[in-house]
């Protein structure tokens, strides 16, 4: 394997939605840290930091305008409206120039000391650097338990995902031209990356308590990706269906023989009992169960279809 001995230019991109509160201090320990490594020749002098605006309501943006006219490792985008998460993300990764990309959080609770890490596998030949959280001690037990079981639930289903990895990630500039082939609408990144197949390793870290600000990730938007893991990456629960519905099968029938066996022996059958309830009961609740599974998909497949666009950007600077 051979050894890149040539300083790279980085570009540390960073979505960001209303964090007026925490982004002072992230430019200022950031602008640090790439002094540091510019000094160190881990990276060239062309090397930044891009803030992907997400369509913030509060000053994010003006705060970027000014760090971009006095810091010269800061640059920005701004999205022409909130497209959530994973799409500012990838827009920075699409946008950014660079030799090699690491994405990260605003909130500080990623170790940026990782970086170096990460830079120095990459100058090994490594393509994907995953940063992977060693502890959850800063997450409630109820959190921890359904982050761990969701990982354990997407390696069942088959999907090839790295436990405990997010987004803090290092990616060199071939891995991100392959990433713009994929062309789907439902993102989740850190489903799709571990497709790439180019060379990859993982550095642990402990991760911090947000600096500032609250988090951008409520229950609702939790589940809402953990939804998109498990429908844009396995058609395991299609294939639940078809089992539930063939084990449902089953005890259909010999609860149909129960009755049968009530009819023709005894006289507690209760006429019209039998042919009312017992295809309701069996019937309802799969049927109920399978259209909700089978939307979810359709509603997938509805979004891709349309190929919209994942985002606009109103502004570069």
């Amino acid at each position: 394997m051979n050894i890149q001995k040539k300083p790279a230019q980085l570009a540390v991109v960073i979505p960001s939605y209303n964090e007026e509160e925490v982004l002072p201090e992230t430019v200022k320990q950031l602008t640090a840290l790439m002094q540091e490594m510019e000094h160190e020749k881990l990276i060239d002098a062309g090397s930044a930091i891009w803030f992907v605006d997400d369509g913030s309501k509060d000053k994010t943006w003006e705060l970027i305008e000014g760090y971009v006219a006095n810091n010269p490792y800061i640059r920005g985008l701004k999205l022409a409206r909130n497209r959530g998460h994973q799409n500012a993300l990838l827009a920075g990764l699409e946008n950014a120039t660079g030799d090699v990309l690491i994405s990260i959080d605003a909130d500080l609770q990623d170790d940026i000391q990782v970086i170096k890490t990460m830079l120095m596998e990459y100058h090994k030949g490594i393509d994907v650097v995953y940063g992977v959280r060693t502890v959850r001690e800063l997450d409630t037990p109820f959190k921890r338990m359904t982050a761990e079981g969701y990982y354990h639930l997407l390696k069942k289903m088959g999907v090839n995902i790295v436990f405990n990895h997010a987004d803090f990630r290092l990616m060199s500039r071939r891995a991100i031209e392959a990433l713009k082939a994929y062309e789907e609408v439902n993102l989740f990144l850190r489903g799709i990356i571990p497709t790439i197949g180019f060379p990859s390793s993982t550095v642990e870290y402990a991760r911090a308590a947000r600096f500032a600000g609250e988090s951008k990730y409520p229950l609702k938007k939790m589940l809402a990706l953990a939804a998109d893991g498990i429908t844009s990456f396995s058609a395991v629960p299609l294939r639940l269906i078809a089992a539930l519905g063939f084990i449902i099968f089953l005890c259909s029938m010999g609860l149909s023989t129960w009755v049968f066996f009530v009819k023709l022996f005894t006289d507690h059958a209760t006429p019209g009992w039998a042919s009312s309830v017992l295809p309701m009961y069996v019937l309802g609740g799969i049927q109920l169960l399978s259209i909700g599974v089978l939307g979810e998909y359709v509603a997938k497949m509805y979004m891709e279809t349309k190929k919209r666009p994942r985002y606009f950007i109103q502004e570069k600077i």
